[in-house]
């Protein structure tokens, strides 16, 4: 059996696999816990965070399973002014931490523990403590968010296919889970052999709560019982057979979002009723790769703003830039620009939208980029930061 077959055949490990082993065009448009903590003040639209002064947190991801790799949650330093990063500290010990997030009150982090038995953990940033960990009954989970209100911690599980919720109490600490869902249907797409839950977001109306199924082709959507964490299939996207959408980025204006496939190497602009929870996947365009690389796009970020949009391109090494048109129904490739780096897996903006991060997992660095507001023009910060398999990034 080959490597490529040994990898499929252990499902979730092909993210691994697939890190470790992979080396303009046409716009389209498209039509409770005991203790809950209270729903914060929603944000005027467009209305960027300002930076304060001073270094702010980084935090980081990595594997500890693998040669090289880190020991756990690590937090580096930046200049919100300058982008400049100095030595990363280590946070928490937690076992192949490869995505975090942290709770909207900025108390406490929250890791994927990216494991056959997976779990997600819960740290408190004020002295590395951990709250302690709850399995999300699935293997290899990848991708985890709080819903906005703070009471609810989402997760997608690779290997399994499934989502999950836990709910936060006032401390920031995980209860037992609440609901866990696997994706039976549709069938797995060409060349998968099961569903590959990839990422589970809140939609920014904050009524729907969304799954991008890498293994199934499909964007979930589900309602959240925000009194008991249940959830309530809505509606199902279908993208192309064989695309493996991997992650979904919403438009400010909360219409629209586009989605990045990682296996044909496309992106798509979708439209969303965020009275049904209802997403439209629009034809496929270009991730800005070219030549004979094989590429596999990761992540999208959009500017506070909501003109411009950023593609994390492994393979190719780049970021790809798009203008955001049409008041977010149109995304129009602008270029690409290298990472200087390996294998992009991961990209965060600060708050104020004015630097950008990417975490790249095999030359162990993330690479920083000041954002002309003007223009989304990007310009490199020095040279990347050394930082253990790098694979996630978080900016405060």
């Amino acid at each position: 059996m080959d490597n490529a077959a040994r990898a499929e055949r252990d499902g979730w490990s092909r993210r691994r696999f697939v890190g470790a082993m992979a080396g303009t065009a046409a716009a389209v448009t498209v039509p409770a816990p005991a203790a809950p903590l209270p729903e914060p003040a929603p944000r005027p639209r467009h209305e960027p965070h300002r930076a304060e002064p001073g270094p702010r947190p980084l935090y980081l991801g990595t594997y500890t399973s693998v040669e090289g790799g880190g020991k756990g949650v690590s937090v580096a330093r930046y200049d919100p002014v300058s982008g400049a990063l100095t030595d990363a500290e280590p946070l928490a010990e937690i076992p192949d931490p490869s995505y975090v997030t942290v709770h909207p009150d900025g108390r406490t982090l929250y890791a994927v523990d990216e494991r056959e038995d997976g779990a997600v953990t819960a740290v408190r940033l004020a002295d590395g403590t951990v709250l302690g960990s709850r399995s999300t009954g699935g293997s290899g989970p990848c991708h985890l968010s709080v819903h906005p209100g703070g009471r609810w911690l989402l997760s997608a599980n690779y290997g399994a296919g499934s989502v999950a919720v836990h709910p936060l109490d006032a401390s920031g600490a995980l209860g037992e889970r609440t609901a866990l869902v696997t994706h039976s249907s549709p069938a797995p797409g060409p060349g998968q052999q099961g569903p590959h839950a990839h990422q589970f977001i809140t939609s920014p109306d904050g009524g729907h709560v969304l799954a991008v199924d890498l293994g199934t082709d499909t964007v979930y959507t589900y309602r959240l019982d925000t009194e008991h964490g249940t959830l309530t299939e809505v509606s199902q996207a279908h993208t192309r057979p064989g695309a493996g959408p991997r992650h979904l980025t919403f438009h400010p204006d909360g219409r629209y979002a586009y989605l990045a496939n990682e296996v044909d190497d496309t992106v798509a602009v979708c439209a969303y009723d965020p009275a049904t929870g209802r997403l439209t996947v629009g034809e496929p365009q270009s991730s800005g790769a070219s030549g004979s690389t094989t590429n596999y796009p990761a992540q999208f970020v959009v500017t506070p703003d909501g003109r411009f949009a950023f593609l994390a391109n492994r393979g190719h090494d780049s970021v790809a830039r798009y203008a955001v048109e049409e008041d977010g129904a149109r995304l129009r490739l602008l270029d690409t620009v290298p990472v200087d780096g390996d294998f992009p897996r991961q990209l965060a903006l600060a708050p104020d939208g004015r630097l950008l991060f990417t975490a790249n997992q095999r030359s162990g660095t993330v690479s920083v980029f000041h954002v002309d507001t003007d223009t989304g023009a990007l310009r490199p910060v020095g040279e990347p930061f050394a930082s253990p398999v790098a694979v996630c990034a978080v900016p405060l």
